[in-house]
């Protein structure tokens, strides 16, 4: 298709409804959630969904996320067992994915899944996502609107930067507050699949231990390699030797800081910004230890991802 120049569109009620005509006629809709930024497509639609793997270049065994407004939006597209309905009744709306069997009729598009018999799903918090989805009344599937691999988008300036000349538009709500994407949990037993903007250990005191979940890619942001910059990627690190930035954490001397008060809410919040902002520097990216409780769970799964053999 010929290259286009992505619109940005006012958190206003002409800019939801501009959305929703795009989405409403196969078009690409970038939109901001607690998460991160997400490129939307009807989820009924195979051509528009189709269009995010390409437009991403996101591999097609790898399947989306589908956003629905409410837990009982949610239930047209996937069945909820006992524990599925507490953690949605817990954590919904919010940062949690949770990978369910696909409900009869359903009307998804296969490619949404990647041919799986699985769906995930998410109601998301925030207030335009979910203003978006009761304006289209439909479902969104919605993976981080960036180029596949590349540091997922907080901001519209970053979905800009990558998709520009890929998407029609994208609706413009300011910074991300979470700054990571969803925790996801599926299966029998239920395993963490990713975790995410939902501390495992508030997931666990629900469910009791999670399993550990196998190699098969049943959910996003399972590839070894993800969330990269363009630059070298060296953790664990003390301090940044010649030619290098630093990213810290807690009170120290670096390039960028993601949190000086040792903050991991402040920190996740922070990650993927920092990591474009430093990425622009041309330069290879030291990066300082953060603990690995909570959220800095997640954001050492991005850490650990963004620095893998590409």
């Amino acid at each position: 298709m010929d290259k286009m120049t992505a619109r940005r569109l006012q958190p206003d009620a002409a800019g939801i409804d501009a959305a929703t005509g795009i989405l409403a006629g196969g078009g690409l809709v970038a939109f901001p959630t607690e998460t991160v930024y997400g490129l939307g497509a009807d989820a009924r639609n195979g051509q528009a969904v189709a269009r995010v793997y390409q437009d991403k270049g996101r591999p097609s065994f790898n399947p989306l996320i589908v956003h629905v407004p409410n837990l009982k939006a949610a239930q047209g597209y996937g069945i909820f067992d006992e524990t599925a309905q507490q953690l949605a009744g817990t954590f919904w709306p919010g940062a949690l994915t949770l990978v369910v069997p696909l409900a009869q009729g359903h009307g998804l598009s296969p490619l949404v899944t990647a041919g799986l018999d699985t769906v995930a799903l998410r109601v998301p918090a925030h207030p335009l996502a979910q203003a978006l989805l009761h304006a289209f009344g439909g479902p969104l599937a919605a993976p981080s609107a960036n180029p596949s691999g590349r540091i997922s988008p907080t901001t519209a300036d970053h979905v800009l930067s990558g998709l520009s000349e890929r998407i029609e538009a994208v609706l413009d709500g300011g910074a991300c507050a979470v700054g990571l994407e969803s925790t996801i949990v599926g299966g029998s037993p239920l395993a963490l699949l990713r975790p995410g903007g939902v501390a495992t250990e508030e997931i666990e005191a629900l469910t009791g231990p999670l399993a550990i979940a196998g190699d098969t890619i049943s959910a996003p942001g399972q590839m070894a390699s993800h969330y990269a910059p363009r630059a070298a990627l060296r953790l664990n690190a003390s301090q940044a030797r010649p030619g290098e930035v630093l990213l810290g954490f807690g009170p120290m001397e670096c390039t960028l800081n993601l949190s000086p008060a040792a903050d991991l809410v402040e920190a996740a919040a922070n990650l993927f910004d920092h990591l474009h902002r430093l990425d622009a520097m041309g330069r290879p990216i030291a990066v300082t230890q953060v603990p690995d409780t909570g959220l800095g769970r997640a954001i050492n799964d991005r850490l650990t991802r963004a620095a893998a053999p590409r």
